[in-house]
């Protein structure tokens, strides 16, 4: 949600688009740095108690904006909103990794994607009306009673005694697995890139729309939905293809769609219709790349899983808060024609990470 109305949570704290870009570094950093320490949690207590875990800092972290609503309340939220998240989507991975062949693994974990493209098509067009008549900070109350339903959703369905997974003491060996294995660190490093380049475009997009065509905030939430109905048909095209091409192609065509895309981008953004087919050809070849790496993360370090994809996730954030760190910057001093370019660039760095992952 902050994506794309940037611009409008800047000037509803009365703060400048750059501080508000600042937060969005900070939480990926912490994002970055919290698998760290919860990493090992799914794999010691389970797979139910790392979502639990996610949802409750979550719903505690939007609760505070909704009960306070300020710059500081804000950056506490997205922050543990992001913990909460990379708590939580680990768990779920590694739930549905013990339970699913390999080989038809991309499929359902494609299906899992859909949620985020769906909070992009309906969630942020809804969020957007909200804004507009309540203001900035009126849909952090509607997140935390949804956190609230879905702690009690989860409690409810997933089973407590889990066969398909048997809990671990040692929580060192799972990151001595992983950080001593050459394919799961080239694995990271695909993350880490290719989410870098994603985030220049992510930060940047709704201030470059509104700067160029003078888009107000119903028009945003409508750029969002075209954003979404591009990643649930990226999603779409992994579920078909990913389990049939293979995990490492499948994630080679991604990357070299998305570079393509991304220096695409400038040229064809020149009408508002030709940004919006722009954004929808970057965001469906960045969604194929997200949901077809996820599925080759879940089986390089089977025995510590939950602890391999965590520290995945700390490639993404990281990822993030280097896009996040210089998009601002790199906007406000050269322009969106370099915000492409360096995104093209991160896409070429994550290939090359992939071609020694699988030489490893």
């Amino acid at each position: 949600m902050v994506y794309p109305f940037l611009s409008i949570f800047a000037r509803g704290l009365g703060v400048d688009i750059a501080s508000v870009s600042l937060i969005m570094t900070a939480r990926g950093l912490f994002g970055a740095i919290s698998p760290l320490f919860f990493a090992p949690i799914a794999d010691q207590r389970g797979r139910k108690f790392g979502m639990l875990c996610g949802i409750v800092i979550f719903t505690f972290g939007v609760g505070l904006v909704a009960i306070y609503p300020t710059f500081w309340s804000l950056a506490a939220a997205l922050i543990l909103a992001m913990i909460g998240k990379y708590m939580f989507d680990p768990s779920m991975q590694a739930y549905f990794g013990d339970r699913i062949p390999y080989e038809k693994r991309g499929t359902a974990l494609a299906v899992t994607e859909v949620a985020w493209s769906m909070s992009f098509i309906v969630g942020i067009p809804v969020m957007g009306f909200i804004i507009g008549r309540f203001g900035w900070s009126a849909p952090f109350p509607i997140f935390t009673i949804l956190g609230l339903i879905i702690f009690a959703v989860i409690w409810k369905i997933v089973p407590t005694e889990d066969t398909h997974h048997t809990l671990t003491n040692d929580s060192r060996s799972g990151y001595r697995a992983v950080f001593t294995s050459v394919p799961a660190l080239a694995g990271i490093s695909i993350a880490m890139c290719a989410s870098a380049g994603n985030e220049l475009v992510n930060v940047i997009f709704g201030v470059w729309l509104e700067d160029s065509f003078g888009l107000k905030i119903a028009a945003l939430a409508g750029a969002s939905a075209v954003i979404g109905l591009s990643e649930l048909s990226g999603e779409g095209l992994v579920a078909f293809t990913t389990d049939r091409l293979g995990k490492p192609l499948a994630l080679t065509i991604g990357l070299i769609g998305n570079a393509l895309a991304s220096i695409l981008l400038p040229f064809i953004g020149q009408t508002q219709i030709g940004a919006l087919i722009g954004l929808f050809l970057f965001y469906i070849t960045f969604e194929y790349i997200l949901v077809s790496h996820i599925p080759l993360m879940t089986e390089l370090v089977p025995s510590a899983r939950a602890t391999m994809l965590a520290m995945n996730v700390t490639g993404h954030s990281l990822g993030r808060a280097l896009g996040a760190f210089l998009a601002a910057f790199i906007y406000q001093q050269f322009g969106f024609m370099f915000i492409a370019l360096i995104a093209m660039l991160f896409n070429v760095a994550a290939f090359l990470a992939l071609r020694r992952m699988q030489k490893g």
